[in-house]
């Protein structure tokens, strides 16, 4: 199955000059731990409540820092066309939980999650994904650096 049959299309889009205190409360609204950063229909971050907290509070910045501050500007992705297995292999090696989905322009289409995956039959796959997510290191992780 494609990823583009089952990514939540509807996604909010965070702008990189939006204060961290707007997208935190856009975030809570949506009960979302995660959002697309987009400029002028293009892709160019994410951010995520975690950078809010440890690029932004943790350093000192307030709530008017802007997302382009905090946000993730190296951001991976998968297109709508590709096939859920490898998508769900690739965020076990990425060590993520979720990737912005884009169509082959390079448009954001959609967000695909770890549990979209696995309530759509893909179960073992994604099994096998959280394991790779959940091993110690990564760009998130609490060890030393």
């Amino acid at each position: 199955m494609e990823v583009g049959k089952c990514m939540t299309r509807r996604v909010q889009v965070a702008n990189p000059e939006q204060s961290i205190r707007d997208v935190a409360q856009m975030m809570s609204k949506l009960d979302a731990g995660a959002m697309p950063v987009g400029d002028d229909d293009r892709l160019v971050g994410m951010i995520t409540d975690r950078d809010i907290v440890v690029r932004g509070v943790a350093l000192g910045k307030g709530p008017d820092a802007k997302v382009r501050d905090v946000m993730s500007a190296e951001v991976k992705y998968c297109f709508d066309d590709e096939e859920i297995e490898s998508v769900l292999e690739n965020m076990g090696d990425l060590q993520v939980r979720r990737l912005p989905v884009l169509n082959r322009d390079k448009r954001l289409v959609g967000i695909v999650s770890l549990g979209d995956l696995a309530t759509n039959g893909e179960a073992i796959e994604a099994a096998a994904a959280l394991s790779g997510i959940s091993k110690p290191g990564g760009e998130h992780s609490q060890t030393a650096h």
